[in-house]
């Protein structure tokens, strides 16, 4: 554990000693299409030198947005091969938001999935330094545009020692990716992690973890994040485990079951919506004996869940329980293999926990943030707690400041934020320390919980990090629109507070047709709201779908320092303004 390596060492030992074994599978018309470990590292080597064919130098960009798939993670590694830096690019982001990571990341190639990233990057191109544009799938007839064959082509032109000369420049402390993080000010960060970063906490999480032979990940989430990339790029190369990719999102369900991933990562939204899947299929059970045994279990499940917990022994009946109700659910939703269930990047609700503790199958929490690679805590089946988030990872530092921030301190932790030295030195102290934002306690036993947030950041449901101040100042380049406050933590979708300008209010009730007589009034008319809401719609067609506001409420006046929700330089205060209108939140969420 103690030895430095860089990802191409890692990667080309996997390889060697796993040459032969199953790396990577794909489905391609209806069939899962295998790629071994030694086809793997061919692929990447060749991709590699197609790179430097196409001029991409060391310690620049590569852009790379698309579902994951075998040649987005070829893609990446064939960038840090040659020394330059992957960036990897929500699939829903606009071609405005790739046009700032591809600049500020120095891309000289981007990667796409298809035709309609494609279309993003085309509208862009003339405003960036790209020399040319890699397509995953399909073809096109503009001029730099490369498809995926096209693109390995290239490598004929470039002997395997200029390869070579690469690889050999790199050193394990160097920069080798980009994580781009959201920022809570306006553009996003970029996070600068090493080989070092990568192959020290794959390394960490996976010993923790305890991988075994024959393990199998399914990878769905965005590469993007860096829980992804842990879970189905670097993970796997420092174990020889097999990664699966999901079709889709929508047919994840059906990958599960084909799959039967032995380690299975979901954000909190993904078990939640498995556990509307489950009450929803038990409600539709006539069978009353049925409906008894599975409540009947469920007790069993969840007592036996805490006494694992504990050290303490299971109920006399768990294991009836077991046979009768929680292997059955198990082998429908394709878990009947699942050593380890881990849940990431956004709280989770303790009812979720407990849902799936008394089916017998409890969910691991990990906490983390980009900027450690990942994770910082792990929990584990043979010690967790539940609403905890586990404990620190071996041969990592874990401090509660004395405001209550949560520190880390260790070789997961970044280099910094690529071309913000202010970030970095308000992130990371003289000591090495990291400051999360997060707000925890540790208890005797050494497990974390965390109780707040000192960041404004929002975290849907859905894992994705959200800065609402971006959102907010759009809303209010709407021309009625004073203040915006956007609301939408844990939750589905976002939604937004507005508050109308009083000096425009007689306009934009003659542009609505609204017939109210005051603020109090245009709080509660529907004409205005739909309005409104037709203003923020346009809003919504420049964010990425998981920006876009869903719904609005317009509030019966607007936010002022004497009312408590703004600080004296006007700052909005969160959490009096979501307590003081907590009812209209509530409505957003059916609550």
């Amino acid at each position: 554990m103690t030895e430095k390596r860089t990802i191409m060492e890692v990667f080309e030992a996997t390889a060697d000693k796993h040459g032969g074994e199953v790396a990577l599978r794909v489905k391609r018309g209806g069939k899962w299409k295998e790629t071994t470990w030694g086809q793997y590292r061919d692929e990447v080597r060749t991709a590699a030198k197609a790179l430097i064919q196409l001029g991409v130098e060391p310690g620049k960009g590569v852009s790379i947005i698309g579902f994951n798939s075998p040649q987005w993670q070829i893609a990446d590694l064939a960038a840090i091969y040659v020394g330059a830096r992957p960036a990897g690019i929500y699939t829903t982001n606009s071609a405005e938001q790739c046009k700032y990571v591809a600049s500020h990341s120095e891309s000289q190639v981007a990667v796409v999935e298809n035709n309609e990233q494609l279309q993003k990057f085309l509208e862009i191109r003339d405003e960036l330094d790209l020399k040319a544009i890699v397509m995953m799938y399909g073809d096109s007839g503009e001029d730099g545009v490369y498809a995926w064959p096209e693109f390995l082509k290239l490598a004929d032109e470039v002997s395997d020692e200029d390869l070579q000369k690469r690889i050999d420049a790199q050193k394990p402390d160097d920069v080798c990716t980009y994580i781009y993080t959201s920022g809570t000010t306006g553009d996003p960060k970029a996070v600068m992690i090493s080989h070092d970063n990568v192959t020290w906490t794959a390394t960490a999480a996976l010993e923790a973890l305890g991988l075994q032979d024959g393990d199998h990940m399914l990878s769905y989430l965005p590469l993007s994040h860096i829980a992804e990339q842990i879970v189905s790029l670097h993970g796997p190369m420092v174990s020889g485990a097999t990664v699966s990719f999901a079709e889709s999102i929508e047919k994840l369900a059906d990958n599960m079951r084909e799959v039967r991933p032995t380690i299975f990562l979901g954000v909190p939204r993904v078990w939640e919506k498995i556990q509307a899947k489950i009450q929803e299929a038990s409600a539709a059970n006539p069978s009353g004996l049925q409906k008894k045994i599975a409540g009947w279990a469920r007790k069993q499940g969840l007592k036996g869940g805490y006494a694992d917990q504990t050290g303490e022994a299971r109920p006399l009946f768990w294991g009836v329980a077991e046979k009768l109700v929680f292997n059955k659910v198990r082998d429908r939703l394709g878990l009947d293999r699942c050593r380890i269930a881990v849940t990431s990047a956004a709280p989770i609700s303790k009812d979720t926990l407990e849902f799936f503790l008394s089916l017998g199958l409890p969910i691991m929490e990990v906490y983390g943030m980009s900027e450690c690679t990942g994770p910082a805590t792990s929990s584990l089946p043979t010690a967790y707690k539940t609403t905890y988030v586990g404990r620190v990872l071996p041969g990592a530092e874990i401090k509660i400041a004395e405001d209550g921030e949560i520190c880390m301190r260790g070789r997961h932790v970044f280099k910094g934020y690529f071309k913000n030295e202010a970030a970095t030195a308000e992130a990371l102290d003289d000591d090495g320390w990291l400051h999360s934002g997060d707000i925890g306690e540790i208890d005797k036993d050494g497990f974390l919980k965390i109780t707040d947030r000192k960041k404004d950041l929002l975290i849907t449901a859905g894992g994705e990090n959200i800065a609402p101040q971006v959102i907010e100042g759009k809303l209010k380049g709407i021309p009625w629109v004073s203040q915006a406050v956007v609301v939408g933590d844990r939750q589905k979708h976002l939604s937004a507070l507005l508050t109308i300008d009083e000096t425009k209010f007689k306009d934009v009730l003659s542009q609505s047709g609204s017939s109210a007589k005051s603020m109090e009034d245009a709080a509660d008319d529907d004409k205005l709201h739909a309005f409104m809401m037709e203003q923020v719609e346009k809003v919504n067609g420049d964010l990425a779908r998981v920006q876009t506001i869903k719904k609005i409420k317009i509030l019966p006046s607007e936010l002022t320092i004497e009312g408590g929700e703004l600080t004296p330089t006007m700052k909005v205060k969160r959490k009096i303004v979501n307590q003081k209108y907590q009812e209209f939140i509530d409505g957003f969420y059916g609550g």
